[in-house]
């Protein structure tokens, strides 16, 4: 496995971070949750809300919501791990606050998703508009579940 491997990601549920801390024990690799400034609360996340708070967010492109506490010093990694669910279609919005917070400049970056319902669709593509500098993309992959084979495969073919 590839040296130098930080996994980060946002969960709303705890599924994200569960296969994402599956991930970085594969990997070896260090482990960080984007967590929201303000938690979202099962309110929050009702799409089937049109004012919930996800529903809003995820309708105005330029919503930012803050993370807690800072984000990691990338300087010592050469791979990031982005994992977040798919939220109508797309990586949430925090996700772009994730990635438009750090300098991922000469880095790879591998996204995941996990869903209920749709694959990693656009949201593979879509965050690369968020990152500046000269970086490497890896295809993202849909991961439903801590299914160690599975895992060991993708990172096989990704890093």
């Amino acid at each position: 496995m590839a040296k130098n491997v930080l996994v980060a990601v946002f969960s709303a549920s705890g599924v994200t971070k569960r296969v994402g801390e599956e991930i970085a024990r594969i990997a070896g690799a260090d482990f960080y949750e984007i967590v929201p400034a303000e938690v979202y609360t099962s309110a929050d996340l009702d799409w089937m809300n049109k004012k919930s708070r996800s529903s809003v967010e995820m309708n105005d492109p330029s919503a930012r919501p803050a993370i807690a506490g800072n984000v990691p010093d990338m300087s010592s990694y050469d791979t990031v791990i982005v994992g977040f669910p798919i939220w109508w279609g797309v990586a949430p919005r925090i996700i772009e606050t994730f990635l438009e917070s750090c300098d991922l400049s000469g880095k790879k970056i591998i996204p995941f998703c996990t869903s209920g319902g749709s694959g990693v669709g656009r949201s593979d593509t879509a965050l690369h508009k968020n990152v500046a500098g000269d970086v490497k993309w890896a295809k993202g992959r849909q991961i439903n579940r801590p299914n160690e084979a599975e895992i060991r495969r993708w990172l096989n073919e990704v890093l």
